[in-house]
């Protein structure tokens, strides 16, 4: 797993995040962690299969829909392009 190393972290801010760690029941590397993990993969953001699946039922997509897109899609390995 990767490691991080802050430097020139000032020493209000150290001790901010300790207090805050206290609170919150765990240790400042945790706290960090947390506040990181918060700040780069926010709980609202959007996630693609989410996404697809409510366009989908929106226009009012059914199994059937794909299953018929399924039956005329070319599944042949396509030809290697041939540079010649």
């Amino acid at each position: 797993m990767p490691a991080v190393t802050i430097r020139n972290l000032s020493d209000e801010t150290h001790r901010a995040l300790k207090v805050r760690a206290a609170q919150h029941n765990r240790s400042t590397e945790a706290e960090m962690r947390a506040i990181l993990e918060a700040a780069v993969r926010p709980e609202g953001r959007l996630r693609l299969g989410s996404a697809l699946a409510e366009m989908s039922r929106k226009i009012g997509l059914t199994n059937a829909d794909v299953e018929t897109l399924e039956k005329g899609r070319d599944t042949r390995a396509a030809e290697p392009l041939r540079f010649e």
